[in-house]
């Protein structure tokens, strides 16, 4: 790969899930969009929170929900479950760590509207440093010249890019 790639939060959340789905995105290798699970997640992404703002775009940063909560800022991750739950509070700490960086503090929310379920995430010392060495972890991933090998994992029966994997 040649030119700089910047990480973004899906790779964020990819890398804790499957790092070689991290290297085709990267390359802009797109998933199967029929899948019915990308599919639900964007139904979910439509219809939840309709009353906040949504889909808020900040240079590299695509946030779900932003929202003022009292004297803070709060930026909402809005996921269909909590399965995959660690990659999501990941993937919103990395945004809250861009936006510090940025000069913007803001405290983040996990939101499972099927499950009715809000978690708070704040950004500490120890949540930046695993940010920053995931950063790292990324950034490596994408300048490889040939992707990680497939892995059988549990998400790989609803992934999108199975067909890259396993066909």
């Amino acid at each position: 790969m040649t030119g700089d790639v910047r990480v973004i939060g899906s790779f964020v959340q990819a890398m804790m899930i499957c790092p070689r789905q991290v290297w085709l995105m990267a390359r802009q290798i797109c998933p199967d969009e029929d899948n019915v699970y990308l599919e639900l997640g964007r139904l979910i992404d439509n219809r939840a929170y309709g009353r906040e703002r949504k889909e808020i775009h900040l240079g590299h940063l695509s946030l779900d929900l932003v929202r003022r909560g009292g004297q803070d800022f709060v930026v909402g991750e809005v996921k269909k479950s909590s399965r995959a739950r660690e990659a999501a509070r990941m993937q919103l700490a990395f945004y809250l760590y861009e936006l510090k960086e940025m000069g913007i503090e803001a405290r983040g929310e996990l939101l499972f509207p099927d499950e009715r379920r809000r978690e708070q995430v704040i950004l500490d010392d120890n949540l930046t440093q695993q940010v920053e060495d995931l950063k790292k972890r990324i950034t490596a991933i994408i300048y490889r010249d040939t992707p990680p090998p497939p892995q059988k994992i549990p998400f790989c029966g609803k992934c999108a890019y199975a067909e890259l994997c396993w066909a």
